[in-house]
């Protein structure tokens, strides 16, 4: 006989209350143990999502700075572009100032430049040879010739000279040069300035994507953490009912050794009364007879 909570029970009467009870916590075993597996799982799979989104982000980061590198070059030339341009631009400044400076003696070159034309005064120069050689000018004709010939030469020289010295058109020249590649210049910086913006807003689009797939992999931990503080209940929950079950296995199995054991103390007992000549009652020889 036993005490249980108070009361004295035998064996049978033990397993009718432990029988039932090891029946429902082996269930709640049962359940346990399939949600601590399925929490498990989820830990798995977060884990998983977090380390693949965080190759991800480490990928992008690189990539990040390597459109930095590329950006930061990108500026450096946008600079020294810049100050090509600069240049340009002051040479440009400095012609068209010279020529606004020429602009007052603009009208003076003009009007010797509007004398005869060098190649007109050539043409009446052979003309006038080509009648000489033929005869035309012949006795006191031939001195007219000659002065004629002398005034021709020195307007020829002159209006050669004129022609050397039009500076103001050099200036023209110079200015168009100018503005070409002042303009050339300009066009570098626009190219350079549009890679250098290209270039930072690839680099911003991706520390976008790299904040964005850091939220994911945060939230990916989280759920890790969730997931295994359940896990780790459940489990708690299965080992506390697996020591329930083999505690109540571990007492009905000592209550059935003890029994046993004073079944043969018993049947050791009456067999030494018996052997001594002691008479035994009819339930004492039914004992020795079961054992």
């Amino acid at each position: 006989m036993y005490i249980i909570g108070g009361i004295l029970m035998d064996y049978s009467e033990v397993g009718d209350i432990f029988n039932p009870l090891s029946e429902k916590i082996n269930l709640e075993l049962t359940n346990n143990k399939e949600q601590r597996d399925e929490w498990n799982n989820r830990v798995r799979k977060h884990l998983d999502k977090r380390n693949e989104i965080n190759i991800q982000v480490k990928e992008l980061i690189s990539e990040v700075q390597k459109q930095k590198i590329v950006r930061d070059a990108a500026n450096i030339k946008v600079k020294e572009l810049k100050e090509i341009r600069f240049e340009k631009s002051e040479k440009l400044k400095l012609i068209r100032k010279e020529m606004k400076e020429k602009m007052g003696d603009k009208e003076n070159r003009t009007n010797k430049k509007s004398g005869p034309d060098p190649r007109r005064i050539k043409s009446e120069m052979d003309k006038l040879e080509n009648m000489y050689e033929r005869g035309a000018f012949s006795g006191k004709k031939e001195k007219e010739f000659f002065n004629k010939m002398k005034k021709l030469s020195r307007d020829y020289k002159e209006a050669k000279k004129v022609v050397k010295e039009d500076i103001f058109g050099n200036l023209k020249k110079n200015e168009r040069e100018a503005k070409y590649s002042q303009a050339k210049a300009h066009d570098n910086v626009e190219d350079a300035v549009r890679n250098a913006q290209e270039a930072h807003d690839l680099m911003m689009e991706l520390s976008e994507e790299v904040d964005r797939l850091r939220e994911i992999a945060n939230n990916a931990q989280m759920e890790v953490t969730i997931s295994k503080r359940e896990a780790d209940i459940m489990h708690s929950r299965y080992v506390v009912s697996l020591r329930c079950i083999h505690s109540m296995q571990d007492l009905l199995k000592e209550i059935t050794t003890e029994e046993n054991e004073e079944e043969k103390v018993e049947v050791s007992d009456l067999m030494s009364r018996l052997m001594s000549g002691d008479t035994l009652s009819t339930d004492e020889l039914m004992s020795l007879q079961r054992n």
